[in-house]
């Protein structure tokens, strides 16, 4: 499994840490759980050597955030 670096952040609040998965997209749908999301957050994913991809979460589907990349 890979471990992704994340950081989940909005104007009053920052978290990161780390998830284990098989796939990114994986970790991207089980990063919901794991933290609390909500419409405007921005999210840094990635595996170390590699830039961390963009995402703004656009609020919720099915319960679960949902995300659209943002351009760094």
């Amino acid at each position: 499994m890979s471990k992704f670096r994340f950081s989940v952040s909005n104007l009053q609040m920052r978290q990161e840490g780390v998830i284990e998965s098989p796939t990114f997209t994986a970790a991207v749908g089980a990063l919901g759980k794991k933290v609390e999301v909500h419409a405007g957050d921005t999210l840094e994913i990635g595996v170390l050597g590699f830039p961390p991809a963009r995402y703004a979460c656009m609020g919720r589907l099915e319960n679960e955030p949902f995300w659209v990349p943002v351009a760094a």
